[in-house]
């Protein structure tokens, strides 16, 4: 069976390598793909908000199964484009991904169907909000409407913040039209947690869960970035946990979404707060979520590709998802400068030095001239270890870590350690 990835990052390099895995996959083509992928699978020259693009390199193709990695493509309805064609493909229509894509359709379907979230008003005029931010109580957090690449959330300590935060979405355009709307919300306390759960639109999968660090500095300081580490399983996930946030996140979630003629296939990603009132949506994205897609899909026991067409084929209830006792834990290696402005091109050295059951996730890479594999991105590398405890992965990844080098990289050192999470 071929099967063709959408994406270009170090997600679609990990679900390329595990569709790898399984006996029934053929030939493999992702577009754009990376370095990494390039050398499991054929990489296709085409971005992954191309829409046309890919519709046509999909049709040049013997493809059986298309998934769908980012969330722009997935926005933009590629996924419906392609099942009128007749295609199988993993991912929510472009209706059923606005859960992602559109943070106030998220906030008011939320409140219709009492699903537990912060507080929230959402403004599309600037002074209204302004007017709104000058009357409240701090700290707050002000979030884009649209796509912003996990960028769009400010928390504002101050009145200060808040307004220059409002500024740079609504009137500076920092993330483009994504920034027309904003969403000003209380501030939620707690551990936060990533939930993931799969779905045909009517069967939902018990949950696997990580932990990720947006913050690009250690000790969860400085800005946002798309995600700087990962660890699966939480420390301090516990079944009844799991119980609650099924029960009243996400299993309301995929039934009203149908219910509203929305249905969600796919997986759904919720980034929860485990607050004191119990967990509550921070956000909810429409995919698997990066960088914490390095840590599942190792853990992962099924055949992915079993898993992904039983969803397509309305039949995820046939099959027992099952997952690995043991811990994993990522570390993201960046390009200096990240998330602001950085330098690519440079030659990445040590991938070959690392440990044969180490995992070495490429995003920001590509070849060069000279075959070699430079830098080509903020996020560039995501390095892979398991073990039998938490603290062990974390032991095995930083130890490996230092093997690999590229001019200016930068990764955090507290990634994992449990004792300051």
């Amino acid at each position: 069976m071929n099967l063709f990835i959408v994406g270009g990052g170090a997600r679609e390099h990990t679900i390329a390598w595990k569709l790898a895995q399984s006996p029934r996959t053929g030939n493999i083509f992702v577009a754009p793909g990376n370095a990494g992928t390039g050398q499991i699978a054929e990489n296709i020259p085409v971005e992954a908000s191309d829409i046309e693009g890919l519709m046509q390199a999909i049709a040049e193709r013997d493809v059986q199964l298309v998934v769908v990695g980012p969330e722009i493509p997935l926005s933009k309805g590629l996924v419906d484009r392609l099942m009128k064609k007749g295609m199988a493909v993993f991912g929510p229509t472009g209706s059923a991904a606005r859960i992602e894509a559109s943070k106030a359709f998220s906030k008011d379907f939320m409140s219709r169907h009492r699903i537990p979230s912060a507080s929230s008003r959402t403004f599309s005029d600037y002074n209204e909000a302004k007017g709104y931010i000058e009357s409240s109580a701090f700290p707050l957090v002000i979030k884009a409407d649209g796509l912003s690449q996990g960028k769009g959330v400010i928390i504002a300590a101050k009145m200060e913040e808040a307004v220059s935060a409002l500024d740079s979405i609504m009137l500076q355009k920092k993330f483009g039209d994504a920034g027309n709307s904003v969403i000003i919300e209380e501030f939620l306390s707690g551990r936060e947690l990533s939930a993931f759960t799969f779905t045909d639109s009517h069967f939902v999968s018990p949950l696997v869960t990580a932990c990720d660090y947006k913050r690009i500095h250690d000790g969860n300081l400085g800005p946002n970035t798309g995600g700087m580490g990962s660890y699966s399983p939480p420390e301090f996930y516990t079944p009844v946990m799991g119980n609650q946030i099924y029960n009243t996140i996400m299993y309301p979630v995929i039934q009203n979404m149908r219910k509203e003629n929305r249905p969600y296939k796919g997986v759904l990603y919720g980034g929860l707060m485990l607050t004191h009132d119990g967990p509550k949506v921070l956000e909810f994205n429409a995919r698997f979520g990066d960088p914490e897609t390095q840590v599942i899909l190792p853990r992962l026991e099924n055949d992915l590709l079993d898993v992904m067409l039983a969803i397509t084929s309305d039949s995820l209830k046939q099959v027992h998802l099952e997952w690995s006792n043991k811990s994993c834990v990522g570390v993201v290696m960046a390009s200096g400068g990240y998330p602001g402005k950085y330098q690519t091109g440079y030659p990445i050295s040590g991938l070959d030095d690392v440990d044969h059951d180490i995992m070495v996730f490429h995003a920001g890479t590509k070849l060069n001239s000279q075959g070699k594999v430079v830098t080509d991105g903020g996020r560039v590398l995501t390095v892979v270890a398991t073990g039998n405890s938490i603290e062990e992965a974390r032991s095995r990844v930083y130890d490996n870590i230092g093997r690999i080098s590229f001019k200016d990289c930068y990764y955090r050192k507290d990634i994992a350690l449990v004792s300051q999470t």
